[in-house]
């Protein structure tokens, strides 16, 4: 069974329809990077997946259980929204760290949140936020951050702004983990120190959707990469074929430009 089903996937805002069928599956431990120019829908299809947008049309499904059917629609509550949101990490391209909390702070903040809504939390609210905070600890510490866990956003360069950005999506152990162009705001020094750390997600099997610009990294991380161009999916495929090898002209011609403007 795929982790993830996406089904014929639509978004229109105003007259311009910004996703235009857009379907693909993920099985559990692959990595799929989504590419293509500025304005092709990239984010607004990450961002249908984790219920921030509300597709016209089309179907989410999750582990066989479906989060989303236009063609069955109901009216959901905001906690039910919240439930199905997590099934779903999403790092953001600008960190969006809370500036008045710590790096473990903003690791341990939702799970916190989440767990005063539990029925025993009164009788168990020691342990359970020993353990939240450990788990914190634990995944700066992967994160190669255990020195910087009582430092605010403020006091932290932007590579390791986004690598607390990465410990608070999985703090909550989603089943697929997405990245909106994780390195956009970052230096090239920067940015190396951010793919290792997913780099090293991948090697561990961790379930992700990655946009990004970096085809290089593309081609060494992912199981299968889609290029999307104008809300459509155009071509789909293993790295070394649609980076290498590609069938559709439009994705030949979108690589022959990125290798054309590169320094």
């Amino acid at each position: 069974m795929a982790v993830l089903d996406v089904t014929d996937i639509r978004k229109r805002f105003g007259q311009t329809e910004v996703l235009r069928g857009i379907s693909f599956s993920l099985e559990k431990g692959q990595v799929l990077s989504v590419i293509g120019s500025s304005g092709s829908g990239k984010t607004t299809l990450l961002r249908c997946l984790n219920f921030l947008e509300t597709p016209d049309a089309g179907a989410i499904a999750v582990n066989g259980e479906t989060l989303f059917d236009a063609a069955a629609p109901a009216a959901l509550k905001e906690a039910e929204i919240r439930r199905r949101r997590l099934h779903f990490g999403l790092v953001f391209q600008s960190f969006n760290l809370f500036p008045q909390y710590t790096a473990l702070e903003n690791v341990t903040l939702a799970g916190k949140l989440l767990a005063r809504q539990s029925p025993d939390f009164r009788d168990r609210k020691k342990e359970t936020l020993s353990r939240i905070d450990a788990e914190g600890r634990d995944l700066l510490t992967q994160m190669g951050l255990a020195d910087r866990m009582g430092n605010y956003p403020h006091q932290l360069s932007g590579g390791q702004q986004q690598r607390v950005a990465i410990a608070r999506a999985l703090a909550l152990k989603p089943d697929i983990l997405c990245f909106d162009e994780p390195t956009s705001a970052l230096d090239p020094e920067l940015t190396r120190e951010v793919l290792r750390v997913i780099r090293s997600l991948a090697e561990k099997r961790t379930t992700m959707i990655i946009v990004t610009h970096e085809m290089d990294f593309a081609r060494d991380v992912s199981s299968r990469v889609l290029f999307m161009d104008g809300g459509q999916a155009v071509e789909e495929g293993p790295p070394e074929q649609v980076l290498s090898a590609p069938v559709q002209e439009r994705t030949r011609r979108f690589l022959d430009s990125y290798t054309t403007r590169r320094p």
